[in-house]
């Protein structure tokens, strides 16, 4: 009794520090994701609280006629304008020791191994309370990558991309989709960072 879960990054965001909204390009992106995603089972649409995947939750909510539901754990590891007076080189450089050292605690966010289990132990509350299920997860890319290092092996994630780990940070485009189930607290990955629905 496997449940089935829709990994969507949030689509294209606008560029400014802080929680900021979706783009005029993220805007259509998120209408066609939610076109495709119609054609599937879905039952239902969890989101990060950030404005940029609330939004685009709510268009694929309101295609699907499902209201979505925000979860914190769904955040992203770190957001940059979160930290008073920090510049986006300063962030960057941030997030890419975060990535470097996965265990890393930064001064805003969590360390890359601890966003990936909050997402695993999201996921695996909902299998249990909605088993058979097919969900939408509404999230960001930093998350669902630390996510998937976590769960799965290097060979397996090598199955995906040739260089997984040192490309990590470039591989789950906006409105990308990541298909998973999940049975008990064991993941198995489908689909990964598929992107094929944005180009019909």
């Amino acid at each position: 009794m496997s449940t089935d879960f829709y990994l969507v990054r949030h689509a294209i965001k606008e560029k400014d520090a802080g929680d900021v909204s979706i783009s005029v390009e993220g805007l259509e992106q998120a209408h066609v994701t939610a076109r495709y995603l119609n054609k599937f089972p879905i039952s239902r649409i969890f989101s990060s609280p950030l404005k940029r995947a609330k939004q685009t939750a709510q268009i694929i909510g309101k295609a699907a006629k499902i209201p979505f539901v925000e979860d914190i754990r769904l955040r992203e590891r770190a957001n940059w304008g979160d930290l008073p007076g920090q510049t986006f080189e300063e962030f960057v450089d941030m997030w890419n020791q975060c990535t470097r050292e996965r265990d890393f605690l930064p001064p805003i966010g969590d360390s890359a191994r601890r966003a990936g289990e909050r997402l695993s132990s999201c996921l695996i509350e909902l299998s249990v309370e909605f088993p058979c299920e097919s969900i939408v997860i509404v999230t960001h890319g930093g998350l669902i990558t630390d996510f998937l290092l976590n769960e799965f092996s290097q060979d397996e994630l090598n199955h995906t991309h040739s260089n997984f780990i040192n490309e990590q940070s470039n591989l789950i485009a906006e409105c990308s989709i990541t298909r998973i189930s999940c049975v008990g607290k064991e993941f198995k990955l489908f689909e990964f960072a598929n992107i094929t629905h944005l180009s019909c």
